[in-house]
């Protein structure tokens, strides 16, 4: 199998458990949660609490769906052409999970948005009232302080220009 084939296997493969754990979480808290008291874990710090968010981050663009999909069949697609351009070999394995979890963030929340018109939240820090979020979200948010991380900290420039557009492979 070549590796670019490989890479595209372990993308779609890693997108599909991902995504997959983050939809069963959901089930799991519309089942237990919807329409009960929240289920506090640590008492004014941390509890499950079921939310509808119809719009983005922090309840920002409520009923966008249109926007929500665009968004994120670009992600899919810078996704696809970072895996595409990126080089044979381990050394850019880090940037290929931060993309498969950022991706499968979008294809979990963009999965509730097609199927119900919202996101099932229901992760919610009391303590600093932070508002209430999900596990696709915490993929997106974790995968992408790491990508941000790598970007400016571990890969360099020249590491880099292989995604520049345009630019031929290296024989």
């Amino acid at each position: 199998m070549g590796s670019r084939i490989r890479r595209f296997f372990w993308f779609a493969a890693g997108m599909a458990v991902l995504t997959g754990a983050d939809q069963w979480t959901k089930a799991l808290a519309v089942s237990a949660l919807k329409g009960q008291e929240p289920f506090v874990l640590w008492p004014g710090v941390f509890e499950f609490l079921y939310s509808e968010n119809r719009g983005a981050a922090f309840g920002m663009l409520q009923g966008q769906q249109g926007f929500f999909l665009a968004v994120a069949v670009c992600v899919l697609a810078a996704a696809v052409y970072v895996l595409w351009k990126a080089p044979s070999g381990r050394r850019y394995l880090p940037l290929e999970i931060c993309l498969t979890m950022i991706c499968a963030g979008a294809a979990g929340n963009l999965a509730d948005r097609l199927s119900l018109g919202y996101v099932v939240d229901f992760l919610y820090f009391k303590w600093i009232d932070f508002p209430i979020f999900n596990v696709a979200d915490c993929y997106v948010t974790v995968g992408t302080f790491v990508l941000m991380f790598l970007l400016l900290r571990v890969y360099s420039e020249e590491e880099l220009a292989v995604f520049t557009p345009g630019r031929k492979e290296r024989p």
